[in-house]
């Protein structure tokens, strides 16, 4: 599937789909309580179907489509009766490996070919020293992966470096396991969404001690309460938009975004502020309305999934621009550093790649041709960039937006987009 692109003016109003970070999780917490859940407005994407066969197969039964029923495990996942296939989700990837480890047996995981080159040897090590027995097929820490269980417990030191899933796991995990669990983490990266899982863990009754900055104690033998929980929209999708209107010259009103909700791209909001963009937050939603941009510098440290649409955005600022300290953008579902640097050059950025980000000089692009590479991000990323471009954009590879935001023509088209997907 491709997409054509052309200039447009924004106006209307956006109703935001749910986070896919929530959802994920609680699909996994749902499965893993005590049981009855219900899951409102969770975001269905191909990343949270994902995570719902996943837990299926761990032996959660997980009703839909409307609102989710799930009915948990109470702590104790099954064997898995066949490979549980991730596709594109290493969310549900890393979470379920810890779940899996919990199961007194052995399961397998795999996903596409993105799934297949990101690592995940951190967390096998990790769930290595609590007990379990996992290894990767092919070595080099990559999917297929074989977990034995179950994991008991114990005192390790996590690198949390490249991402903060890994982590995320162990927190939603090591409190089932039989023994008691110290966890240090390195360099941990992505502070906000262990922020929500914390968050999620403590509001179903798990007691977690953060000891120290990043470093936590976790009892074991403990139990998740089944929950009746709404999924907030998702600031990561809101970014295209939020981005789009600036770049523009629109005026767009976004709804269901909570401003007090511990998502880390939450951040954008005040980094658009800071290049210049108007936002207000008001009793009617999130207003964003263009202004005169100036570049400045982003730490995408704890916002690795938004530096596509930033690096756009850079490109109508006047002025330097400085994406950094987000190495781990390498290591999602491409390296979107390189490759944002690839397609934006196409469209005549003024673009420089750095070990953990990317340098932009402000100036006029062109439309052109560009390649998704098969990265939900990157694509929507594009797209908005041929809004605000005379002539026509075209965007290959676009059928990954299925991933996380399959409603995203549909949402552009509402609000003036001139976009249209071919086959």
């Amino acid at each position: 599937m491709r997409l054509q692109v052309n200039r447009s003016t924004l106006t209307g109003i956006v109703p935001i789909p749910g986070s896919k970070s929530h959802t994920v999780r609680a699909v996994a917490l749902a499965s893993l309580a005590d049981g009855d859940s219900r899951i409102r407005q969770p975001l269905v994407a191909a990343d949270t179907l994902s995570a719902v066969e996943a837990y299926r197969l761990l032996g959660a039964e997980i009703n839909r489509p409307g609102d989710w029923m799930v009915r948990g495990v109470s702590g104790q996942p099954c064997v898995p009766e066949n490979v549980i296939d991730v596709g594109n989700s290493g969310t549900s990837l890393y979470i379920a490996l810890g779940s899996a480890a919990l199961v007194d047996g052995v399961s397998v995981f795999t996903g596409d070919d993105q799934i297949r080159r990101r690592p995940a040897g951190p967390l096998i090590d990790a769930l290595n020293a609590l007990g379990a027995k996992v290894e990767s097929t092919r070595g080099g820490g990559l999917a297929p992966i074989i977990v034995r269980g179950p994991m008991w417990g114990g005192e390790i030191e996590l690198d949390s470096s490249k991402t903060s899933q890994y982590l995320t796991s162990l927190l939603i995990n090591c409190p089932l396991a039989a023994g008691d669990s110290h966890i240090k983490a390195l360099i941990l990266v992505e502070r906000p969404y262990i922020d929500m899982t914390l968050r999620w863990a403590r509001e179903l009754g798990v007691e977690i001690n953060e000891v120290a900055p990043d470093e936590f104690e976790i009892k074991g033998g403990q139990r998740y309460r089944p929950f009746d929980k709404s999924v907030p929209a998702d600031f990561s999708s809101a970014t295209f938009f939020l981005c789009a209107a600036a770049i523009t010259g629109s005026t767009l009103t976004q709804t269901g975004l909570d401003m007090a909700d511990t998502q880390g791209d939450k951040a954008v909001v005040d980094m658009l502020r800071a290049m210049g963009a108007k936002m207000d937050d008001t009793p009617d939603g999130l207003v964003v309305s263009a202004n005169k941009l100036i570049g400045c510098e982003l730490d995408l440290s704890n916002t690795p999934d938004a530096l596509p649409a930033l690096a756009v955005t850079a490109c109508f600022a006047e002025g330097e621009t400085r994406l950094v300290n987000v190495a781990q953008a390498r290591l999602k579902e491409t390296d979107r550093i390189a490759v944002m640097r690839e397609e934006l050059s196409k469209m005549g950025a003024d673009i420089e790649e750095l070990p953990d980000g990317l340098v932009i000089r402000g100036r006029p692009l062109k439309p052109a041709a560009v390649h998704g590479h098969h990265d939900h991000r990157v694509i929507m990323a594009l797209a908005i960039a041929g809004l605000a471009l005379d002539g026509e954009t075209t965007v290959y590879s676009a059928e990954a937006l299925s991933v996380t935001f399959p409603t995203f023509i549909e949402l552009m088209r509402s609000v003036g987009a001139d976009i249209s997907s071919l086959d």
